[in-house]
């Protein structure tokens, strides 16, 4: 219990001291489709991934506390250790089927945690979702939580430079309507409802 109350206490002071004025004034941050974001039960967030601020963005933008997985190297960096951790992400080992990282999504959910996975895995030039991964409908199905497809539009591009002058994108993160885990854990199914989730992500980015 003084745990969640202390990673609580830790993710608003992150998300309302540093992530706001960036998600703010910098990218002149906007949230579309607030009204399809669950309030009380926890869910899976799945969306596309163009930029390291991504995840920081989409926890504040959404207002919900979204657990997301990091790479295990960045748990070992002094203080941003201390901080992720504490914001409740949760190391995942790259290259590897890491039974660790599903077990601690497991838990998160059930524990009414929402977590948070870029579908892609990876960061995409294009910022769109091209080859989504079918993690996120199977995590779906072993919990029966709801996915709920977002948008990050202009992640990818967010600071260009010009004569070496910084030019910020404006960011809009736009939240699509719930969706219902898979029948069943067949490749079939979860084949059908990845498609689905990555056709819905990039109709919403346009």
């Amino acid at each position: 219990m003084k745990n969640n109350i202390f990673q609580q206490l830790i993710y608003q002071l992150v998300s309302k001291l540093f992530v706001f004025p960036i998600y703010k004034f910098v990218f002149k941050g906007h949230l579309i489709g607030s009204e399809n974001i669950p309030q009380k039960d926890s869910f899976i967030m799945v969306s596309n991934h163009g930029s390291l601020f991504d995840p920081p963005l989409l926890g504040h933008a959404l207002g919900r506390n979204i657990s997301f997985m990091a790479k295990a190297e960045l748990f070992k960096i002094p203080f941003l250790g201390f901080v992720i951790k504490a914001c409740g992400a949760y190391p995942v080992k790259r290259g590897i089927a890491d039974k660790n990282t599903i077990k601690t999504a497991c838990n998160k959910l059930s524990n009414n945690n929402c977590i948070g996975i870029f579908i892609d895995g990876t960061r995409q030039k294009n910022g769109r979702v091209n080859k989504p991964k079918q993690g996120a409908a199977l995590l779906a199905f072993k919990n029966q939580k709801i996915l709920l497809p977002v948008a990050l539009v202009n992640s990818h591009r967010l600071i260009r430079f010009k004569y070496c002058i910084p030019i910020f994108s404006k960011i809009v993160i736009k939240v699509g309507k719930p969706v219902p885990p898979p029948r069943s854990a067949s490749r079939k199914d979860l084949h059908s409802l990845t498609i689905y989730l990555q056709n819905n992500i990039n109709n919403l980015i346009g």
